[in-house]
């Protein structure tokens, strides 16, 4: 017998199917010939030259930071990383992203105070000098060291030379104007010579003498200290100790010195007496009596050492704590006098710096703040307040708080909506910080040539939602929402907190959907549920949540049976005869509330809570809210559901295949009742589990009868949220190893890449319209969801509202709508919602839809424009605060607009273009064919409409509208992990954003325009600033030579004293910042003209000051003459004894 193929037959059907639509619409529009016409007169405005694509800026904490640098004078901080990048940070709103093209990891930088310069040692052993004199920093030079390693980099205030410390303890120097290396080496040998029988290890510290350049500090890694004389090239003294050295800090008088060591001990030196330090400290170790050594503490890793004028010397070091504070967090020490304060910081020490008053070593640093790189925060701590309070952190650096889930693109929005998110957001503002303004304000904010607002909303795994302010491209945290509330229970006093370890994050966010001017916001959690929220600006506090629940089950052999200790069900939504069916479940709000239950502490926010229980993939795939009739949508793999959050009842609930009734174009038949592999979060839904017919999934609210049962209320909720919370760390375990084996698929060649099972995750839809096994049939799940007032059906002759739903195979469904009218009609009369029959076909999954009009413009979805709940208002302001629809229902505005609209909808492969009514396919363009489409939007541009793709393959393409031509195709960024996938989307204007480090979120463009005012709005990081006069030496200090000693290190290192170095050592680089440094003085004329103008005013000042003293002079000289001709005459006739 001839064995039977059932997907060749499925094959052939789909192929059937293709072809009869094709030719069906070929027919169609060889027949109607109207549309075709006025498809042809619509005038697209976007062509290629429009279109550009370059990166604008780079927001949140730098990924994996190794090193920090502080410039004193241009108050600029620097911060490298271990991926080779470079962040540069002004003032707030001034930031810079630079980055080597080597990815070595940034070991050590210098700033070249207040020449506008920074250099860079990065761990492939290059040195780079980087221009910052213009917008975008670029490498001036670079010098790559053959056959030593740098560990250590030294360049002195106001010094050209640049000291090079090796991992075979020698001394290189570079002039950094030509980056040349000098012949001039300090080798180690010669350093310790016979003070140490091995090899004293790496260069770990090299200073010179506050007062005098000429000698050199030179600290090796095993404990010995080397003071070198450079003009003799020899070393004064040597000092040894047991201990290895992990840095070293000066007193600015040049007479003592402090280690730190290993042990977690310091040691203070007199310069001149190096047999023994002249004090040594454990600033943690245990007192310890009868002159025994301390215990052993952790290394310390670094000191600073730093005067005042008036006071105590300050000392202040990272690490050093005992060997006994199992599980304590890393401690930054600040010993001042004979106070120690410990301050305990979130996460480990990366590096610290100890912001001071001048520039110059030798004088009295009056240090006022330490800025503190830890691995995940930048912290700043005010030395001058008692209690050393932190300073309030402008820059946002707080994007990977909770690990970013998901994220949301606005631009253009309400110009209200920034303010108004703001004003409610300053309540949320912390306490206790310092009342000084932010120290690092270095830098010029660049013009501001973007007018529209720009709003980014971000979802964590904690649950919170933080809106940003994306303006101008700065960014700035407006308001933080944490949607975990809604499941806190309330605590009595004598409960203790839980001790239990949790993994996973049960309200990790999924899905945002939010419309900027109805401020209704929609959120879909892992955990299988969905909130919605409500805008106000008053602190409302919310003491009842609604909850409904929604059952999507499909396949009924899954059904286990019930559990045994399940709670007794819910009420059945939608079996009331009134809207109060469902009773909602009614706690307190206040923490102080002995009931368990829902409670929401939130300000300024009203919420309705949907807890939708999922039987198998919780996946949401999509959530679509409707803005001005009050219904939110919601698919996944299992089916849809939507729901009237106004009428708080379930209007709709199918699984997908029952959308298509009998218009199925597949064969489908039941399961084999063989045990399927059930997913480890399938068990989340065992709450409330049985067979839900037919008939009871899609009632209206005045439909049947019946009476819930209100019994036992908190101890439902009780068990309800504990459900949640224990099934949810199952089933975060199926999504972690669901998403690597995404992962995996995605890093394989497109041609070897498997076709994807739609339970992987969100993002791993089918990749084929082909149908190639039943059990992805049985899988179709919902991709795209948009609610619209448009024609169902081809008869249609007006509008009306439907709701068009895309499947992962690449069908699109229609379901009509039927409103009830406004009013308190809303609230009684049901609302009937039916499949139109309506379907229509793509190429793989739809992943966008959207509508034109007959002009060619987008169609917005209707919306009632916000108002202020609970708040009374006139009739004229009602009036002008009713809904707007795209489309009018009635008969006459509809003949005046004409009955054609153009369905833009946007599928994994291909895009279509379909004439409404008539359903003709207009336009079609495959976007990709070994490939695969990750995001699509519909956006507007300034003077028009065009689709914006992302594809897997790196590709992002724009196609105008309605034609599908190509009019941007420009390879950017290959798909490397999920966290791309997910947060990668665009919006108007010609802005899209993506996570590109779990900490940070690059910002792009692809418009022309905005390219080419970039330029001017970037801030700038270099400002003429006069450096500060050195220290007066004073007169017995000038007289004795107690003062500074000054070095010509020209004389020493220059080629005429020194020679030149071995080629071999080292191989010079030139950057591309010569090229770019032409641009960028072009770029920064202004500030050129500004330093021009300062030194002739200094000039004019000058000769000013010259002519007043040749004035004074003249005068004296005059009155000395006058005074002497007097005295001549006085005395001319006088004999000698008349004296």
């Amino acid at each position: 017998m001839r064995k039977f193929n059932i997907r060749k037959v499925l094959d052939g059907l789909t192929a059937g199917s293709s072809s009869s639509s094709s030719s069906s619409s070929a027919v169609s529009s060889s027949q109607q010939q109207q549309p075709a016409t006025r498809e042809n007169d619509i005038p697209e405005t976007l062509q290629s030259e429009h279109f550009q694509l370059c990166k604008t800026v780079r927001h949140g904490f730098p990924y994996q930071p190794s090193s920090l640098a502080f410039d004193p004078v241009q108050k600029i901080l620097a911060i490298g990383t271990q991926t080779g990048a470079l962040r540069l940070f002004g003032r707030p709103g001034v930031e810079c992203y630079c980055q080597h093209d080597s990815g070595a990891a940034v070991i050590q930088l210098q700033f070249l105070i207040n020449e506008g310069a920074l250099v860079s040692a990065l761990a492939d052993d290059t040195v780079h000098l980087w221009n910052l004199r213009q917008k975008r920093p670029a490498i001036l030079h670079s010098l790559k060291f053959n056959r030593e390693r740098i560990t250590f980099c030294h360049l002195p205030f106001q010094s050209k030379w640049l000291y090079v410390g090796t991992e075979r303890g020698n001394i290189h120097i570079v002039n950094v104007e030509s980056f040349s290396l000098s012949g001039y080496v300090i080798m180690w040998n010669k350093a310790i010579e016979l003070s140490s029988k091995s090899h004293p290890g790496p260069v770990v510290h090299i200073s010179d003498n506050p007062m005098d350049e000429g000698k050199l500090l030179i600290g090796f890694e095993s404990g010995t200290v080397a003071l070198w004389d450079l003009k003799s090239k020899k070393a004064d003294y040597r000092y040894t100790h047991d201990e290895a050295i992990h840095s070293v800090a000066w007193h600015h008088e040049g007479k003592q010195f402090i280690c730190s060591h290993s042990d977690g001990t310091l040691t203070i030196w007199n310069v001149k007496n190096p047999t023994k330090p002249l004090q040594t400290i454990t600033p943690h170790g245990k007192q310890v009596k009868d002159g025994k050594k301390p215990e052993p503490c952790k290394p310390i890793l670094k000191v600073e050492y730093k005067t005042t004028r008036v006071g105590e010397p300050f000392i202040i070091l990272s690490g050093g704590l005992s060997y006994d504070t199992v599980g304590r967090r890393p401690c930054l020490t600040v010993m001042h006098g004979k106070s120690t304060a410990v301050l305990e910081m979130d996460y480990s020490i990366v590096d610290f710096l100890t912001l001071c008053e001048t520039p110059y070593p030798n004088d009295f640093q009056e240090p006022y703040a330490v800025v503190v790189l830890l691995e995940k925060d930048l912290v700043l701590i005010d030395l001058a307040q008692n209690g050393y309070p932190i300073f309030e952190n402008p820059y946002p650096l707080s994007i990977h708080e909770s690990p970013v889930t998901c994220c949301e693109y606005f631009a253009d929005c309400p110009v209200d909506l920034i303010p108004a998110l703001y004003s409610v957001g300053a309540r949320q503002k912390r306490q206790g910080y310092s009342k000084k303004e932010w120290p690092i304000n270095g830098g010029n904010w660049g013009l501001v040539t973007q007018s529209y607002p720009e709003i980014i909303i971000t979802g964590h795994a904690d649950g919170t939602i933080k809106f940003w302010d994306a303006s101008a491209i700065t960014l700035q945290v407006l308001y933080k929402l944490k949607t975990s509330k809604v499941f806190e229970k309330s605590r009595n006093k004598d409960d203790r907190p839980s001790t239990d370890i949790v993994d996973e994050d049960p309200y990790a966010i999924q899905i945002i959907s939010w419309c900027p001017e109805s401020r209704m916001l929609c959120v879909a959690g892992v955990s299988a549920h969905v909130i919605i929220y409500r805008f106000s600006k008053q602190e409302i506090t919310t003491e009842v949540i609604p909850m409904l629940e929604v059952r999507l089950l499909y396949e009924i052999n899954y059904i286990e049976s019930p559990d045994p200790e399940q709670v007794p069900p819910l009420p059945t939504p939608g079996t009331g005869s009134n809207p109060q069916s469902i009773v909602p479940q009614s706690h307190p709000s206040t923490s102080s509330s002995s009931s368990d239950g829902l409670r929401d502490n939130v300000p300024c926010l009203n919420k309705y809570m949907y807890s939708t229980l999922l039987k198998f993939n919780l996946h949401w795939n999509y959530i679509l809210p409707n803005k001005c009739s009050f219904r939110v949508v919601f698919g996944n793999c299992n089916g849809i559901a939507m729901v009237d959050y106004l009428q708080k009842t379930t209007l709709l609930n199918l699984g997908t295949i029952e959308l298509y009734g009998s218009n199925d174009p597949y064969r489908r038949e039941p399961r084999s009742p063989r045990k399927s592999r059930q997913p480890s979060g399938a068990g989340l839904c065992d709450i409330n589990e049985g067979t839900t017919v037919q008939e009871d999934r899609c009632k209206s609210p005045t439909s049947g009868s019946g009476s819930p049962t209100n019994s036992d209320d908190d101890q439902k909720m009780n068990n309800f949220i504990e459900k949640v919370k224990t099934k949810s760390r199952k089933f975060s375990k199926m999504v972690a190893s669901d998403i690597a084996k995404m992962s995996r698929k995605l890093s394989l060649p497109t041609e070897l890449k498997p076709e994807l099972d739609v339970r992987d995750n969100s993002f791993s839809r089918s990749r084929s319209s082909s149908v190639t096994s039943i059990d992805k049939e049985s899988r179709e799940a919902i991709s795209a969801l948009h609610f619209c007032e448009t024609f169902t059906r081809k008869a249609d002759t007006t509008p009306s509202p439907c709701l068009w739903v895309g499947t992962t195979l690449g069908t699109v469904l229609v379901i009509a709508l039927n409103l009830p009218p406004g009013g308190e009609q809303r609230l009684l009369q049901p609302v009937i919602v039916s499949p139109s029959g309506t379907i229509l076909r793509l190429k793989g999954a739809i992943l966008r839809m959207a509508f034109l009009d007959t002009t060619g413009s987008l169609v917005p979805p209707a919306y009632e424009a916000w108002r202020e709940p609970n708040v009374l208002e006139d009739k004229d302001e009602k009036d002008k605060s009713k809904k707007r629809r795209p489309v009018s229902v009635s008969p006459s505005s509809s003949q005046e607009i004409s009955e054609n609209q153009y369905a833009v909808i946007c599928s994994e492969k291909q895009a279509k273009v379909i004439s409404l009514p008539s359903q003709n396919c207009t336009y079609k363009q495959n976007i990709t064919e070994t490939s695969f489409v990750l995001r699509g939007d519909i956006v507007a541009l300034s003077n028009g409409i065009c689709l914006a793709c992302f594809c897997a393959n790196g590709h992002i393409m724009t196609f105008s509208l309605p034609s599908l031509r190509p009019l941007l195709d420009v390879y950017y960024l290959p798909l490397t992990n999920m966290r791309i996938a997910r947060t990668f989307c665009f919006t108007n204007n010609g802005q899209a954003l993506y996570l590109v480090s779990p900490t940070e979120i690059q910002r792009i463009t692809y418009s022309q325009e905005t390219c080419e005012n970039l330029q001017e709005m970037l801030g700038e990081l270099f400002t003429p600033v006069e450096t500060p006069e050195a220290p007066n030496r004073g007169f017995f200090k000038g007289l004795f030579g107690g003062g500074a000693q000054s070095l010509d290190r020209e004389e020493l290192f220059g080629e005429s004293a020194a020679g030149k170095a071995s080629r071999s050592l080292a191989q010079h680089i030139p950057g591309p910042g010569g090229i770019e440094g032409v641009k960028g003085a072009a770029s920064g004329i202004v500030c050129e003209l500004a330093r021009a103008r300062l030194a002739l005013d200094e000039r004019g000042q000058k000769l000013g000051e010259l002519e007043e003293r040749t004035a004074a002079m003249l005068a004296s000289a005059d009155s000395f003459s006058k005074h002497a001709h007097e005295m001549m005459l006085k005395c001319k006739d006088k004999k000698w004894y008349q004296f």
